[in-house]
């Protein structure tokens, strides 16, 4: 070595050294030179004086790195690199790290579908329980071992989140925090969204709280996962609700983007396309085209299976086995007489009028009292007893609305309270509470009495057949 290569923060190495030196300062002295340096080892100061043969031993030596470094620490590198690429190499790597027994239908979706787009926007619209949770949580693992994720948001309605994220610590052993309103006031000035990589949260806070979804879409994610996401549904394109709103804008600040529900359809393809623009405006925005891909079997972005699709196969037998038993429709004639046809007639009377008068309706009140006419005459076929318990339970209900009308509409508004209410602030609560004072309608006095009069006469119609059944 040259004394002119001697230079500060140049690393010098050989035979004469006790260990690799870091120059720190060339002193020259005649024809020697003074190096003071810095043991790399030991950050002990050595301060030799090399004459010109003792400079040539140092440059005699190989410009390589040693081979005395910390064994442990090499062998773990070693490992963490190996286990990075291990999902190259076992395909179900995911299953190895995590505490969960999945089923066929599970790992086809994660391992055939979703793992296999370069950029995952997906429906998972399984029946109630197929277990979208174990999906989502393999799709998360599997995402992370290879490096392609590392800031994960889950949706979920507001009594959900605790519940995913304990599933995701017993299962997969992954830690997510949940976060509401208190988190977000207790960290004002800073963004929680951004300085948490693994978060739950509430659809209904978000979307409606300004200060919570502001703050939420100046982050980013590598995946967001939305569970119940019908609840982002719209009824039209000028008629967006606030969640939709919000689904909207959080597939623009993210790669991957699952939707899960086991209600993905209301029979309306437009209303099914609008959905799907969530995931993608451009490839789902046309409805003919959505219409015959999922007529040939051929969405890459929709899996949807019922739960007489799915098996399994136990060990102990290896034979297949469904998971959920078969639903059985049978239609069973009965023959009626001239009283119990004249009861029928009434009653359908009754249930023709209250039907006329729920569709009208486009309330959750509405749909469900014309579910309620439909059940009527089918309690009529099962049994004059159980038709005329109906009846009687639909009366009481009236009289006690009509008893205390304020009382009513009060339960009405505290059913339609979103499940973190209690989380919000009083600005944000009164301010819901108005909202909703308006859309619950009030109750009428005279149609309800009118009403009640109807199921009166048909509940002594029942009575009397009931009667005669006794005594025949």
């Amino acid at each position: 070595m040259k004394i002119d290569q001697l230079k500060p923060n140049v690393i010098v190495r050989g035979s004469i050294l006790p260990e690799p030196v870091q120059v720190l300062v060339v002193i020259p002295m005649g024809a020697s030179v003074k190096l003071i340096g810095k043991g790399l080892n030991t950050n002990q100061v050595h301060e030799p004086i090399l004459s010109a043969s003792q400079l040539d031993l140092l440059a005699s030596t190989p410009d390589k790195e040693p081979f005395d470094g910390n064994a442990q620490h090499f062998r773990l590198g070693v490992e963490a690199l190996r286990l990075g690429f291990a999902y190259e190499y076992d395909p179900y790597f995911a299953l190895a790290i995590a505490r969960v027994d999945p089923l066929p239908h599970q790992l086809e979706a994660v391992y055939d579908y979703f793992l296999k787009q370069p950029r995952i926007r997906f429906l998972l619209a399984d029946d109630p329980g197929a277990g979208k949770t174990i999906m989502a949580g393999l799709l998360l693992k599997e995402l992370k071992v290879r490096g392609l994720v590392k800031r994960t948001l889950i949706i979920t309605p507001a009594n959900l989140t605790f519940q995913w994220q304990r599933e995701l610590k017993d299962k997969f052993r992954e830690e997510f925090e949940v976060v509401r309103g208190d988190i977000l006031r207790a960290n004002y000035g800073s963004n929680p969204w951004q300085e948490k990589n693994q978060v739950v949260t509430s659809v209904s806070w978000v979307s409606r709280i300004e200060d919570a979804k502001d703050s939420l879409l100046r982050s980013n994610w590598d995946l967001i996962i939305v569970d119940e996401a019908h609840k982002m549904s719209a009824y039209s394109s000028d008629n967006k609700t606030l969640a939709y709103k919000l689904g909207e804008e959080l597939s623009k600040i993210t790669d991957h983007y699952l939707l899960m529900t086991a209600t993905p359809h209301k029979g309306d393809p437009k209303n099914f396309c609008l959905f799907l623009e969530l995931l993608d405006r451009d490839v789902y925005g046309d409805v003919s085209s959505l219409e015959e891909a999922m007529l040939r079997n051929n969405a890459p972005f929709y899996l949807r299976r019922t739960k007489e699709a799915l098996v399994t196969f136990p060990e102990e037998t290896g034979i297949v086995k469904k998971l959920f038993t078969n639903r059985k429709v049978e239609t069973i004639e009965f023959q009626i007489d001239a009283e119990e046809l004249e009861f029928y007639n009434a009653l359908t009377d009754y249930v023709e009028e209250q039907s006329i008068k729920a569709s009208t309706d486009d309330t959750a009140r509405g749909r469900a009292l014309g579910f309620t006419m439909a059940m009527l005459q089918r309690r009529f076929a099962s049994s004059i007893y159980a038709v005329r318990r109906s009846l009687e339970r639909m009366r009481d209900k009236r009289q006690r609305i009509l008893e205390d009308p304020e009382a009513y509409r009060q339960e009405q508004i505290n059913k339609k309270l979103p499940e973190d209410f209690d989380d919000l602030t009083e600005t944000e609560q009164q301010k819901i509470i108005g909202d909703l004072e308006g859309v619950v309608a009030s109750v009428d006095p005279i149609a309800l009495k009118k009403e009640i009069l109807q199921l009166n006469e048909l509940i002594t119609q029942a009575l009397i057949l009931e009667k005669r059944e006794v005594e025949s």
